[in-house]
């Protein structure tokens, strides 16, 4: 990569968060009219469709929640669930692999961490480039070290 990106930045895996969030609104949607629409339903049966589709709506939405971004200071890799700050001398080494289903972070702890946010799935290339943006990122703001 011969250009840095300017910081801050935000990887995120843009296609698969569309299709997960099209398809988390369309469900959510259906569920709804096919509540509203079925004449033998009683408010308990209602109820329980409408809310089966919040149901589908937010696991979708908490799928496509994950991103990295990194900033002068360090890295915020955002997963799932959970959310965690590192500062670049943290960072040793950035790998993704191939086979890997997203980026995996090794850190000066001896531990590695995922980084969900720059995943292979339906934009391979576009990984590809974020992960190798990310690792140029590491190695100019971390130890000064080049690690393969």
């Amino acid at each position: 990569m011969s250009e840095l990106p300017a910081l801050p930045v935000t990887f995120r895996p843009n296609r698969t968060r569309a299709v997960l969030i099209t398809v988390g609104v369309a469900l959510f949607a259906v569920l709804t009219v096919v509540a509203l629409t079925l004449p033998s339903a009683g408010p308990g049966e209602r109820v329980t469709f409408v809310f089966t589709g919040l149901c589908f709506l937010g696991v979708l939405l908490m799928l496509s929640r994950p991103h990295v971004t990194a900033d002068e200071s360090g890295v915020t890799v955002v997963n799932l669930t959970t959310r965690r700050r590192l500062e670049w001398a943290e960072v040793l080494r950035v790998n993704l692999r191939q086979g890997d289903p997203w980026v995996s972070l090794d850190l000066a702890d001896g531990t590695s961490l995922a980084a969900m946010g720059i995943q292979p799935g339906i934009a391979r290339e576009r990984a590809i480039a974020d992960a190798a943006a990310l690792r140029a990122l590491a190695e100019k703001h971390g130890t000064g070290e080049t690690v393969r």
